[in-house]
């Protein structure tokens, strides 16, 4: 008997070596082993190889297929009466482009706002006989617009002197139509910098062929159409306001659709829906080409991209549901002077368009319109949320929070119960498999986030700019991909030997294999512990997604079901004696094409947005660590690649072509590194400029002689100002930090502010402005100022007033003597209010601005409170100051003209100013 256990165990030997395994039975107390294969899965550095380029390839494929892949522009006659044309829509942007920037205030926007206006007489002209076309071009004289979030949260946007053309379209004959209307809003307004052939002149163009098409139905429709082109939206919002507030056809609005623009052409993709979702649910029913995913909207809501649309304003003050539409193309030019009709891509208009005039021509004709305001009771539209997501941008899914609860719930139960059943039959040794296997996931994720990180902290102090691959994005692939796989590979694999140190020990207990077959079964088992952490970290997100409701959730549903799918059906047995085998690469590309399917275009898409959006992602220069717009990038794909490689990786370990790999992405890396530290790709381009602001500062705490008046330029890219600018821009600029380069300022030392009692108005090319105390008043219960602001525009139109939220708990804003703002409370983050004011040519040049000082203030402000109404006064610059005009020429070429926003910072730093100066 020993002898037959010594002959069975060598023969065991000689199989483990040539590649067999051994399956145990047991007959009569004997040990009997047969045949299977054990030995290490022969997966050559080729065939991983092969492996990568293949999924790389699908993942750009399904990219291009999906964002890229433009429809075919239509000629008016190709695209008939009632369809729709990009070349007649080219011909609106085109003309509104070369107007040149036209914001608020300007004569320019009176251009675009009558070209508009003739165009619509003349669609109304030529409208089907059976149709209705009215026209009013609307004045909103005054009003003020308050948002409890988003990026104007905080403050009370004053706005005066704003038209908008107004176009509704009815059917002649039935006359309740015009009391059930669908809102189509844009914006004619850009910034002072651009153009604005993307944002947003290709929406204007896109509206004005759709009014052309609708008014050519005449058959069908049920309920009226109104076309909204609004201007101050880049002012706050304030066109949507004042249409909601003030217009009479506002009333009759149940549903609105917003186009937008984050950047230039490409297909304009849903990135907010709801909060009902009839639309969503229609739209998906006839777009042609439907594009949207509500992962953008979940990472729009969250705040991560600071921006606002005239949508939040129908949705929260108007309480409208609805579509907002956006091209997100070449983020890196939105709100640049790079947004030009060049870059505006063939296809981008015709995409929209047609989308849009199917959805307005089916919903016009709908049954089923919701009625009242298209939103259902609060407490019924949480779980009437819409969830949607396009399938390579030919197909829509949409189902509701309700049915997205259902279903998770049903997959999370399942699933505990399966991990729940395969626990308690392995035991001990199955829970300590799976913990362990979880922290290879922990370390996966800090090794991961940590090499990137490295690379993001480094990367500023030796390349000539902390973002080199803004203009080039794919190098982002090398400089941060490549350290973030290398390091969530390092991760598993600690995990991995942790495990395999675990699982032999079991194993040694039980004496039931030799020990060579042991380490061979120790390894293939570890390997599918890996595989199956995979599963159970997507089973955590589905969890925590779909108790907090995130409707993103999805993805976290495809990414388990298909891997464990295809787990159970090439790997799983019922034989408990059966020893494990290498998991089968079928079963890793069955599982993965799903996900990379659903996912791969999103994911990319959102890593080119984030990477453009670091042209003007430092809202704070100077106070803000330079290596910081790297770590957002870094997170991004270190997070990414963990969640999607975790499968992948579990092959790796045993694997024959671990140093090939490591090997392969050190090179990649390598070559990144050399290409930015080479200069060969310039990190910015005519079409990728970095963001230089220029504001001007007024010192308004009253003080008549000791006023003061600059200047500033900064960056909003991440990086210093180059030292040859501060050299160039010669006497009267100096360095705004002591030994840092984001501020140049310039002190004007022109009298702009806190004049003499003799002096009313006087000479300044920028602003006059008077700020006094006309009235102060105090009561048992409160303490009241009014404070008289006197300004004369000159070319200003648009100015911030800085009030201590200490000093002043509560405000109100007077225009024409008449109360239209009363805010309470809403402060911007650096606890101060303030009051955007924003005008148009014949505004008036005064306002007062009532001050309220509560009980609870404490008395020993009561001076300050007296003494200064206001804080500061700063201007946006849409004209230079003479002295800093002759200065802007010196800027690198790279360097973009002003942009309107101006930062936080330069009031923090005024008194600092003072004091050098």
């Amino acid at each position: 008997m020993r002898r037959r256990s010594e002959a069975v165990s060598a023969e065991a030997s000689k199989g483990s070596s040539s590649g067999d395994a051994i399956d145990k039975s047991t007959n009569g107390g004997a040990e009997v082993y047969t045949n299977a294969y054990i030995g290490n899965p022969r997966r050559s550095s080729l065939v991983w190889l092969a492996l990568f380029l293949i999924i790389t390839y699908c993942c750009s494929a399904i990219y291009n297929y999906q964002f890229q892949n433009m429809p075919v522009p239509l000629t008016a006659d190709q695209a008939g009466k009632r369809g729709f044309s990009e070349i007649e829509a080219f011909k609106h942007v085109k003309a509104m482009a070369e107007v040149g920037p036209h914001p608020v205030g300007s004569d320019a926007l009176n251009l675009a706002l009558q070209y508009v206006l003739e165009a619509c007489q003349t669609i109304k002209k030529t409208a089907h006989w059976e149709v209705d076309v009215e026209v009013d071009l609307f004045h909103a004289k005054s009003g003020a617009n308050r948002l409890d979030s988003g990026l104007f949260a905080g403050r009370s946007l004053v706005y005066s002197d704003l038209k908008h053309v107004v176009v509704r379209i009815l059917p002649k004959y039935l006359s309740e139509a015009k009391e059930h209307s669908i809102l189509v809003s844009s914006h004619i307004d850009t910034v002072f910098s651009t153009g604005g052939a993307g944002d947003c002149s290709s929406c204007i163009g896109v509206m004005l062929e759709l009014a052309r098409g609708v008014s050519q139905w005449a058959h069908g429709l049920k309920r009226g159409v109104i076309f909204l082109f609004n201007t101050g939206e880049e002012e706050g919002l304030s066109g949507a306001h004042s249409f909601i507030t003030q217009h009479p056809w506002s009333n009759t609005v149940h549903m609105a659709i917003d186009l937008e623009a984050m950047g230039i052409g490409g297909k304009s993709s849903i990135f907010q829906a709801g909060p009902h979702p009839w639309a969503i649910e229609n739209f998906a029913m006839v777009a042609k080409y439907p594009s949207g995913q509500i992962i953008v909207q979940d990472f729009f809501s969250s705040g991560a991209l600071k921006s606002g649309t005239d949508f939040q304003v129908y949705k929260e003050l108007g309480g409208l549901s609805g579509l907002d539409f956006a091209y997100v193309d070449n983020t890196a030019v939105y709100h640049t002077k790079n947004d030009k009709l060049e870059l505006l891509k063939k296809g981008s208009l015709q995409h929209l368009g047609e989308n849009m005039l199917a959805f307005l021509l089916h919903i016009g004709a709908a049954s089923d319109f919701p009625e009242g305001n298209a939103k259902e009771a609060e407490g019924d539209t949480s779980n009437n949320n819409p969830i949607y997501f396009d399938i390579l941008g030919t197909y829509m899914v949409v189902y509701r929070q309700q049915f997205a609860n259902m279903l998770h719930t049903s997959v999370i139960l399942q699933s505990l119960l399966i991990w729940t059943t395969s626990l308690f039959m392995g035991g001990i040794p199955a829970v300590a498999s799976l913990a362990l296997s979880c922290l290879s996931l922990l370390f996966m994720w800090i090794f991961s986030l940590g090499f990137s990180f490295l690379v993001a902290y480094i990367l500023p102090l030796i390349s000539s700019s902390p973002v080199p691959y803004v203009s080039s994005p794919w190098l982002v692939v090398g400089l941060f991909g490549a350290p973030a796989f290398l390091g969530a590979l390092t991760g598993q694999h600690l995990g991995y030997l942790l495990l395999q140190k675990y699982l032999l020990n079991v194993h040694s207990k039980r004496r039931q294999l030799p020990p060579n077959i042991q380490a061979d079964v120790v390894r293939l088992e570890a390997e599918r512990w890996l595989y199956k952490a995979g599963s159970f970290q997507w089973l955590i997100l589905l969890t925590l997604g779909n108790y907090f409701k995130i409707g993103s959730s999805y993805l976290a549903l495809v990414w388990l079901i298909s891997p464990a799918f295809a787990y159970g059906f090439f790997e799983a047995t019922l034989a408990p004696a059966r020893l494990p085998k290498p998991l089968k690469l079928v079963t890793l590309l069955i599982g993965l094409a799903t996900p990379i399917v659903f996912s791969a275009g999103t994911f990319i898409r959102l890593a080119d947005t984030i990477i453009g959006g670091m042209v003007r992602l430092d809202r704070n220069p100077g106070s803000t660590p330079e290596w910081l717009g790297n770590f957002v990038i870094a997170a991004f794909i270190a997070a990414l690649l963990s969640l999607t490689l975790v499968y992948l990786l579990s092959y790796v370990h045993i694997s024959g072509a671990k140093r090939a790999i490591i090997l392969a992405t050190l090179v990649l890396f390598s070559l990144s590194l050399a290409i930015v530290l080479s200069g060969v790709l310039p990190p910015f381009s005519e079409d990728t400029a970095r963001a230089v602001n220029v504001v001007h500062v007024v010192d308004a705490t009253g003080r008549p002689d000791e006023g003061l008046d600059f200047s500033m330029l900064f960056m909003r890219t991440f990086g210093k100002m180059l030292g040859k600018v501060e050299c160039r821009l010669g006497e009267g600029a100096s360095l705004g930090r002591e030994s840092d380069r984001d501020f140049v300022y310039d002190y004007m030392n022109l009298p702009c502010g806190s004049p003499k009692p003799s002096q009313r108005f006087w000479s300044c090319d920028i602003v006059c402005l008077d700020v006094v105390v006309a009235e102060t008043t105090v009561s048992r219960t409160s303490e009241r100022q009014t404070t008289e602001v006197m300004m004369n525009y000159k070319i200003f139109k648009r100015m911030v007033l800085k009030r201590d939220a200490q000093k002043a708990n509560d405000f109100g804003v007077l225009v024409f003597e008449t109360m239209i703002s009363n805010v309470k409370r809403k402060y911007t983050n650096d606890g101060e209010c303030d009051i955007q004011t924003h005008m148009g040519k014949i505004s008036q040049s005064n306002f007062k601005i009532d001050l309220f000082r509560l009980p609870k203030t404490s008395p020993d402000m009561k001076f300050n409170f007296m003494m200064k109404p206001l804080n500061y006064v700063y201007t946006y610059m849409s004209k230079p100051a003479n002295k800093l005009k002759q200065k802007l020429p010196l800027l690198n070429r790279w360097c973009l003209p002003p942009e309107k926003r101006p930062s936080e910072v330069t009031l923090s730093y005024l008194e600092k100013l003072k004091q050098q100066i």
